[in-house]
């Protein structure tokens, strides 16, 4: 017998070394045999739809709450920005919380009075308990130019309630985006959640080498690395553009914020060391489109083809209307055609007209910066609707105002200042390329 097993033993020794890729073949169509018999008797059982069903119910305790019993009393938390037609009873009732003491202290306030209640964008965050009553609000707010805020505070003691003002610097923080044009700047950087007040410096800076009124294109792109100024982790409000790019019509133009150390303020700067504010703006109002331009043209009210020797923008009545460059007022008031019209008198025999307005907020002798508001938008003198007509002279005449713009002259950035300079284009370059690819991860 024993015998027997080992002669067995050699022969299927022999097999496999000699058929090994047959053996496990073989072994792989029995395993599938045995699965496909299993799967036969799987299927020959009853229907799990019509197995009996037997309900169970355990007693399940919480393991954050065992042994806690009823010595945490729970504390809701809810945060939300003021509107303008807030009452006490509607600001808390939307913070959730149903307190009548709390909502005759807001009524009675004189902060709450002042910053709150009627005032549309403050930050107001409330801890309140079980059944609903002020535990502690705390309102925050800054002023436009103020490097502070301040945090009022109400809270529920054993006296009742009580308030306590706080100041504290704001944190600065810097945040990226970008853009594409699809019809207006205003429309782009809204799809991109960029506050107006960055749009509006973005239209600034780029204001002496892109007229946004008439060379906007669409698909022209933008990046922006600016400001975010922040009290207790909340935005308050946008700071300064920090660097910024913007490609209009396939060329890009660029802009970093840099202050020299003896300067007594800051400005933009073209990666080249070349001011980008010039002696003119592009255009006196900051938003608005081109109806006509310099050239000749069929006049709306004469009914004849005349030269018109000026640029035409359309726009809505109290819209302001701004300064292209440093000067002094020339003249103030009603002048014929012209309606209502401003002429600001700047160096080198260079004149601007303004007119049509509603409103002339300047007098005659006042000297204005460049970007200072003269006026507002209207429809006075010789014009079938409200829009901005403006001209540009250099010694009586009349010249094409974005040509003079854009040939007005620039500083430069001082030698001593270079490297410095330098250093800081490199890592503006860096987050204007992170700022783009904002755009790219969002479109993809």
């Amino acid at each position: 017998m024993q015998q027997h097993l080992e002669t067995l033993a050699l022969r299927l020794h022999t097999v496999w070394t000699t058929h090994p890729r047959r053996i496990m073949a073989g072994v792989a169509v029995a395993l599938s045999a045995v699965g496909g018999g299993a799967f036969a008797v799987a299927n020959l059982g009853p229907d799990a739809s019509q197995l009996p069903l037997r309900e169970v119910v355990e007693r399940v305790t919480a393991p954050m709450t065992q042994g806690l019993g009823n010595k945490q009393p729970m504390v809701l938390f809810r945060a939300d920005v003021t509107r303008s037609n807030d009452t006490a009873e509607s600001l808390l009732s939307r913070l959730g919380l149903s307190d009548e003491e709390a909502a005759s202290f807001l009524r009675n306030a004189p902060l709450a009075r002042q910053q709150l209640l009627g005032r549309a964008g403050r930050w107001v965050s409330v801890e309140g308990d079980a059944s609903r009553r002020l535990r502690r609000l705390t309102a925050r707010w800054s002023t436009d130019k103020s490097d502070q805020f301040t945090r009022w505070v109400v809270e529920r003691s054993a006296n009742g309630l009580t308030e306590r003002v706080e100041t504290a610097p704001l944190n600065v923080s810097t945040r990226m985006a970008s853009g594409v044009i699809q019809s207006s700047l205003f429309a782009a950087t809204d799809d991109a959640n960029i506050p107006d007040s960055v749009a509006n410096q973005l239209a600034s800076i780029f204001a002496g080498d892109i007229d946004f009124h008439r060379a906007l294109r669409k698909g022209d792109r933008f990046s922006v690395v600016y400001e975010s100024l922040e009290a207790d982790g909340e935005t308050m409000r946008a700071g300064r553009v920090l660097s910024a790019e913007f490609v209009n019509n396939g060329k890009t133009h660029q802009a970093i914020w840099f202050k020299e150390p003896q300067a007594p303020e800051g400005g933009y700067f073209s990666p080249e060391g070349v001011s980008l504010r010039r002696a003119y703006l592009a255009s006196p109002l900051t938003f608005s489109r081109m109806t006509s331009g310099f050239k000749m043209r069929f006049h709306p009210i004469l009914q004849t083809w005349r030269a018109h020797l000026g640029v035409d923008y359309a726009a809505a009545t109290g819209t302001a209307v701004h300064s292209v460059g440093q000067g002094i007022v020339d003249f103030a008031g009603a002048q014929g055609g012209f309606g209502n019209v401003v002429f600001v008198k700047h160096p080198n025999g260079h004149t601007t007209v303004y007119a049509h307005l509603s409103r002339v907020l300047v007098k005659r002798g006042q000297s204005v910066a460049q970007n200072q508001t003269l006026g507002e938008v209207g429809a006075t003198g010789w014009a079938t609707g409200p829009h901005l007509h403006f001209e540009f002279r250099v010694n009586g005449h009349h010249q094409d105002p974005l040509t003079m713009a854009r040939q007005s002259v620039a500083i430069e950035i001082s030698a001593a200042a270079r490297d410095a300079f330098k250093r800081q284009v490199s890592n503006a370059k860096l987050e204007l390329t992170a700022a783009a690819s904002v755009q790219q991860s969002r479109a993809e």
